[in-house]
């Protein structure tokens, strides 16, 4: 039953945006964005609505902002790149700009939203393909500013040490943990270590817990992982959309993972685990609530408005 609406949907869809047009006077464009409140259930719409264009120019335009997130550079040319897809877009709809001037700039949001959250997949997969490196000066002080955040009353006697599983690395030295996720797993780790310093001791010290403890390092490289591909598979989008007034950054994906982290720690402690062979059914348990809730359209994922709960 279901093909079969789809099916109709799609032979009717041409035909049905004729008749909205020529009742309404506006474009499919035009209407999401009059109707649609902003954020993601808008941004969402419009993304849609372009991906399924047969217009020409506007595939062309489609083109021309995707190889500029594929090479990272969106942010450096964002006036250029609105410009010229807005004009496209009101050119070949014959959309007057002076008339429809809120058409425009909610048009543009809706195109930094879409754009900006495809380089930071791009910025993203950089840094999880970015291998630590020991002989990288920026490396090591990135990793040892983790240490100083997480332990500041106890020096670090020696770069290899058996101090490192103090904070849930597994071996003594941390670079070795690091190879699935790259630096995106130790930039994680140190954002939330050094924002969210109050967080992180509480998680720290839940890791150390007699029985219900884990590591914590080890943890939040595997929060990492999860982040990142909410983020490449499309589920994030909604928070992104939601919380971004402009283009999402990567400053936003580290909020992201803090807010997984922490909401995992406390999903972990409640599920009273008997040990760490329980570590993957209660990840894909507290992944599937994550995705449910990314799947409604005002989802706003916000770490500042978790409850800090004592165990």
């Amino acid at each position: 039953m279901r093909l079969i609406f789809s099916w109709i949907y799609w032979t009717c869809r041409s035909f049905i945006k004729v008749i909205l047009r020529r009742i309404t006077k506006l474009c499919e464009l035009q209407r999401i964005c009059y109707s649609t409140l902003s954020g993601a259930d808008r941004s969402l719409q419009v993304e849609y609505s372009l991906q399924h264009s047969k217009r020409t120019a506007v595939r062309d335009m489609i083109r021309y902002m995707d190889e500029l997130s594929r090479e990272r550079r969106i942010r450096e040319r964002i006036t250029e790149a609105l410009n010229y897809s807005v004009i496209l877009v009101i050119t070949c709809k014959k959309i007057n700009p002076r008339i429809h001037v809120q058409f425009v700039k909610s048009f543009s949001r809706c195109l930094e939203h879409i754009w900006g959250y495809k380089q930071l997949m791009q910025e993203v997969c950089v840094l999880s393909r970015t291998p630590y490196d020991s002989e990288n000066e920026e490396h090591e002080m990135k990793l040892l500013k983790l240490w100083n955040a997480l332990m500041p009353d106890t020096p670090l006697q020696s770069r290899v040490s058996k101090q490192w599983q103090d904070i849930g690395f597994q071996g003594n030295d941390p670079k070795t943990d690091f190879r699935g996720m790259g630096m995106l797993g130790l930039e994680n780790l140190l954002f939330f270590a050094q924002e969210y310093s109050t967080y992180a001791n509480i998680v720290l010290t839940h890791s150390l817990h007699p029985t219900r403890g884990y590591t914590f390092a080890v943890l939040g490289i595997n929060i990492t992982n999860m982040a990142y591909h909410l983020l490449l598979d499309g589920t994030a989008k909604t928070h992104f959309f939601n919380i971004s007034h402009r283009m999402p950054n990567i400053e936003a994906f580290h909020r992201f993972y803090c807010y997984l982290f922490f909401e995992f720690d406390k999903f972990w402690m409640k599920s009273k685990p008997q040990d760490m062979m329980d570590f993957n059914h209660i990840k894909q348990s507290f992944e599937s609530e994550i995705r449910e809730s990314l799947g409604h359209r005002d989802c706003i994922l916000n770490i500042k408005n978790c409850v800090v709960e004592t165990i």
